[in-house]
């Protein structure tokens, strides 16, 4: 063996090396590459189910009063009105404490907002 075939010898393998390297870069590239397509294919789906939840969600009456339907108080009298959904209906308190008694009897206090809601219009 000569010393051009040592050298060839050793060509070869910072060739083979070099090829190695570059596989594994290519490797790893397209596993990040994969992660973050699955990654960006979660997020889609996750924004249109919650776009699409938004559009099915069931409308809530208004409010129609400008008081507390428990005590009667001005609402945001004593700070920022306390906004609960019974059944579909939207009902406001001027403190969550209110809440707890429109939950002894509700149908007390929603028969008087079926009383103040506008009427519709025939």
């Amino acid at each position: 063996m000569g010393l051009g075939s040592k050298a060839d010898a050793c060509g070869w393998l910072f060739e083979q090396n070099s090829l190695c390297f570059v596989t594994l870069s290519a490797l790893y590239f397209m596993k990040k590459l994969s992660f973050l397509f699955l990654l960006s294919l979660a997020v889609a789906s996750l924004s249109v189910n919650v776009a699409t939840a938004a559009e099915n969600a069931p409308e809530t009456a208004p409010y129609p009063l400008k008081t507390c339907v428990v005590s009667g108080e001005k609402l945001g009298s004593m700070g920022k009105s306390f906004v609960h959904t019974y059944e579909g209906r939207e009902v406001q308190f001027c403190c969550k404490a209110c809440l707890k008694d429109f939950n002894k009897d509700p149908q007390k206090y929603l028969k008087k907002l079926a009383e103040a809601a506008p009427k519709p219009k025939s």
